[in-house]
């Protein structure tokens, strides 16, 4: 059976959007679009600086002076800023001249956020910016026939509990919205339901609260150890009546620290594709990537976000019907 990234590809080549690279000088980056325009999986666009529209960086750089200027911006720094193809790239997607967009292969997570936030704009729903990693393990009986959502594995260090709570939801919608995967969402420490106690382990009893107290349509559970969250033989005798221990696959991790750790350790150990670090919380789909990434890494996070750039258009469709 083809596993979610096989999936996910197919579903791109249906409706292939504008998908924008600001990266135009890594050779895995151009290796990537070459198999992507083959394949159909996405009309792609490659940034570089010398091949900047000057008629649309000056619409740019007028439109982010406009945002910014109450924070100090001048328009001549605006100006500078649009020089930057990731920033200009943000833009595309920002006002339509894009779908998508999939850089962080010589970019750091940092950079790739800063021109997302600065210039894409905000899911209000879960009101956050924060990330997560399709997980693909071979042989794997756990998860989603061996599919799990990590998150957050790239972007808050130490969140609160609130955060905690929100990137839980967004990862949750993630699944549902964009993979079509019914989430059964486990908040991981080293406790499980009381075992233990300190700071760390109310933290994560805390986020678990505040998501419930929202009632979204997903269900969440915590706090839970890893094997209780996946192993349902170890569920059984740990816990009773949780609608997630034993069958988890969304986690969410206490900290940046254990999530990085814990997908770079799965990715290499067992084998697994790690998709990522996905951007969650903005309304314009974006892909960061890890500055490890190979060529196949690129191609998929490309499918992943054409595929999230179907459902933005066709729930923009919906609505307007409705309307």
């Amino acid at each position: 059976m083809a596993g979610v990234l096989a999936r996910l590809r197919e579903q791109a080549k249906r409706d292939p959007k504008v998908i924008v690279f600001p990266e135009y000088d890594d050779d895995r980056v151009l290796k990537a679009i070459d198999i992507i325009k083959k394949e159909g999986i996405a009309k792609t666009v490659l940034l570089a600086p010398t091949t900047l529209d000057a008629k649309r960086q000056e619409e740019f750089a007028a439109k982010f002076f406009e945002r910014k200027q109450a924070k100090g911006v001048t328009l001549e720094e605006a100006r500078q800023t649009m020089k930057d193809t990731m920033y200009y790239a943000a833009m595309m997607c920002k006002y339509g001249y894009a779908d998508g967009l999939v850089s962080g292969a010589k970019l750091t997570t940092a950079a790739v956020l800063r021109a997302v936030i600065n210039c894409m704009s905000i899911d209000r729903r879960d009101a956050i910016v924060t990330s997560c990693f399709i997980m693909e393990i071979p042989d794997c009986p756990y998860g989603e026939q061996g599919t799990l959502i990590y998150a957050d594995c790239g972007v808050i260090p130490s969140p609160s509990s609130e955060q905690l709570s929100r990137i839980a939801s967004a990862a949750a919608r993630f699944a549902k919205e964009d993979l079509d995967i019914e989430p059964r969402v486990a908040f991981l420490s080293f406790s499980s339901k009381g075992s233990a106690e300190g700071r760390w382990i109310d933290k994560v009893k805390e986020a678990v609260t505040m998501v419930k107290a929202r009632n979204l349509p997903y269900a969440f559970d915590g706090e839970l150890q890893a094997d209780a969250a996946l192993v349902p033989e170890v569920a059984s005798r740990k816990l009773k009546d949780s609608p997630v221990a034993g069958k988890a696959n969304v986690l969410i991790f206490p900290d940046l620290d254990a999530g990085n750790i814990c997908y770079k350790l799965t990715e290499r150990l067992a084998k697994a594709r790690a998709i990522g670090p996905i951007t969650l919380g903005t309304v314009e789909p974006c892909s960061d990537l890890s500055r490890g990434c190979s060529v196949d890494d690129i191609i998929d996070a490309a499918a992943v976000t054409v595929v999230r750039a179907q459902k933005r258009a066709l729930n923009k469709h919906q609505t307007n019907e409705e309307a």
